[in-house]
């Protein structure tokens, strides 16, 4: 029988991690989280699991809990290379379903069933193939946000950092783009392909607007602001700098501006402000609430129940990983 530390081990183990959050949490606040802290590193190490978080997640799993952080990008090619028995998505459910595609063989735990997303919930397999019986022959884009049962229907997927590299990669004039019409939009900014979008919105990003942003610069005029692609067009355009949550935390971490502006989840500016104290970080919340689901209570629970486990219909989970694959060749 494998034998662990005692309790009193792993909340030692927990409590020397506030040292990488101490920036963004209180002091008086850290013990309402180092005791599912805790328990999620003994439980982590007893089921052989890992967890995997969004950028967008909160400073005390993304920190303190998480095994494998970044954006939806880097947790799909992370998620190919997981050894450990058990994967726990601390995202979205198009994200576990991600997991599960690249690494099938897997046990794939998502915290909370609730944790779904706009921009997936805008579009289904039988919208993209009425799509491709209005532009027959037309390549379909997918955004890594939507079901697996709409990448199965796409030709090749997409995240906002790579988008513009993979409809340059088709070597075609024209594309469908789904289903964010916000980074279709923004993509066809930058490339001479014409993009057919869909009118699919990140319920955080379209709140955003160049009035805020200005509103922004007249209180702090030596302020950069970051915003990511899926923010409407005129507000990435009143931005200095437009990528994604990888492109963004990348240009803080270079040191080039003092004060940033993140465009973006609120929980984005938490985890920066960890990692980088020197860098004034202003703060417009606009949060997730799907994201926002995902807490260490839900990770604690599904590592102690083994629930809401991820699975892919089998008759679609062959053409959606495909299409996953495509994208990661690029």
């Amino acid at each position: 029988m494998i034998r662990f530390p005692d309790s009193s081990v792993w909340q030692d183990r927990a409590d020397a991690l506030y040292d990488r959050v101490r920036h963004v949490i209180p002091a008086m606040e850290w013990p309402a989280f180092a005791q599912d802290i805790a328990a999620i590193l003994e439980l982590k190490q007893k089921h052989n699991a890992v967890i995997l978080a969004h950028n967008y997640q909160t400073p005390e799993i993304f920190h303190c809990v998480a095994d494998i952080t970044g954006d939806s990008l880097a947790l799909a090619r992370k998620a190919q290379e997981v050894e450990a028995d058990i994967m726990v998505m601390a995202g979205v459910e198009f994200m576990a379903e991600t997991s599960k595609l690249l690494n099938p063989s897997k046990t794939v735990l998502l915290p909370s069933a609730l944790a779904g997303c706009s921009l997936a919930e805008s579009i289904t397999a039988e919208d993209v193939r009425l799509m491709r019986q209005r532009y027959p022959g037309v390549p379909v884009v997918t955004y890594v946000n939507t079901s697996a049962a709409v990448k199965a229907e796409s030709d090749i997927c997409c995240t906002s950092g790579n988008a513009r590299k993979v409809i340059e990669s088709l070597g075609v004039d024209e594309v469908i783009m789904i289903p964010d019409e916000f980074l279709a939009q923004n993509v066809a900014n930058e490339t001479g392909v014409k993009v057919i979008t869909w009118k699919g919105h990140c319920e955080v990003h379209e709140r955003f607007t160049p009035q805020e942003i200005r509103e922004w610069r007249k209180a702090y005029p030596d302020l950069v602001v970051l915003a990511h692609p899926e923010c409407p067009p005129e507000v990435v355009a009143e931005a200095d700098f437009a990528g994604s949550t990888a492109g963004m935390s990348d240009f803080v971490a270079s040191g080039k501006a003092s004060r940033v502006l993140l465009v973006t989840e609120c929980s984005m500016s938490d985890n920066l402000a960890a990692l980088h104290p020197e860098v004034d970080l202003v703060r417009p919340c606009n949060l997730c609430p799907h994201m926002k689901r995902i807490t260490l209570p839900s990770i604690r629970k599904a590592l102690e129940q083994m629930e809401v486990r991820v699975e892919v219909d089998p008759a679609i989970a062959d053409r959606a990983r495909l299409s996953i694959e495509r994208m990661l060749a690029v």
